[in-house]
């Protein structure tokens, strides 16, 4: 064993051996460029906090005007915004304000006409192949289960919204690719989709980058886990329940066993008992 390393040993010259330490070191490099997503306190997490509506309304707007773009919502209807983020009349408007394809109709032939509540979000493409067609190949993915589809959640989203930067020296980033350290690999090709002040938020809200960000994650968690706020509002009352059944049980049963178990056994000698006790 040793002769045989030793004979693979004066094979190496010094020139290729610190081509291979070079070549690791690089590799390694280029492997930490994948980061993990930060933890963020989103304010919807916490065991007793729901949503904020406000935030999920200027979370559409985001995705209205910039994501929609690209990027469809399949399981996103009209109708589930009412309550939420818009009013009934606000939804309907909303709805009315784009053309939706419908029929046949009785000539057999398709049509247009204004949306109504129980249409979904209007997709930006007709189908996956044009859409791959005027991207360059890149089918952009459905935003409706986003949040829950990717590992990270919220943190995920955020960070890729928010972390595009330069790639480092040495990293080989191809034509129409964009660097970003989480995104799987790094080159990621949807561009930067936000700005500073790329859209005005209706309740004033300065629009910066991490503040669309954090508002359009919102309301993909949102999309993605509709049923959040009332999950959490029923599982306290249920709580409350259990707590207020637990110390109704806990008092019944003090109150049914306090005879029994608070009794007290003495003992008393019979006249019998007595004597003998006093004989001896």
């Amino acid at each position: 064993m040793f002769a045989r390393l030793t004979s693979i040993k004066s094979l190496l010259s010094p020139s290729i051996v610190v081509g291979l330490v070079a070549g690791g070191l690089s590799t390694t490099v280029l492997a930490s460029t994948d980061l993990d997503a930060p933890h963020y306190p989103w304010p919807h997490n916490g065991f007793f906090s729901s949503f904020d509506h406000a935030s999920l309304r200027r979370g559409f707007e985001v995705y209205r005007q910039v994501c929609s773009t690209c990027h469809s919502m399949k399981y996103l209807h009209y109708r589930n915004l009412i309550g939420t983020t818009h009013t009934e009349e606000q939804a309907r408007a909303l709805a009315e304000s784009v053309m939706v394809q419908d029929g046949p109709n009785d000539e057999g032939n398709m049509f247009e006409r204004p949306g109504k509540l129980f249409d979904s979000v209007p997709k930006p493409y007709p189908n996956d192949e044009y859409a791959r067609f005027i991207n360059g190949g890149a089918l952009p993915p459905d935003l409706s289960l986003m949040v829950k589809a990717r590992h990270g959640g919220c943190d995920y989203v955020f960070s890729i919204l928010t972390g595009y930067r330069d790639a480092p020296h040495g990293f080989a980033l191809r034509q129409g690719l964009y660097y970003n350290p989480y995104f799987p690999g790094g080159a990621l090709a949807m561009p930067p989709p936000l700005n500073d002040g790329g859209i005005e938020y209706e309740d004033g809200t300065p629009a910066t980058i991490t503040q669309q960000a954090k508002d359009v994650t919102a309301f993909l968690n949102w999309i993605a886990e509709p049923e959040h706020d009332e999950r959490k509002k029923n599982g306290t009352a249920f709580l409350f329940g259990v707590v207020t059944a637990t110390a109704f049980a806990a008092y019944w049963k003090r109150f049914v066993w306090h005879p029994l178990k608070a009794r007290r056994i003495t003992w008393v000698d019979t006249p019998s008992q007595q004597l003998r006790r006093d004989k001896y």
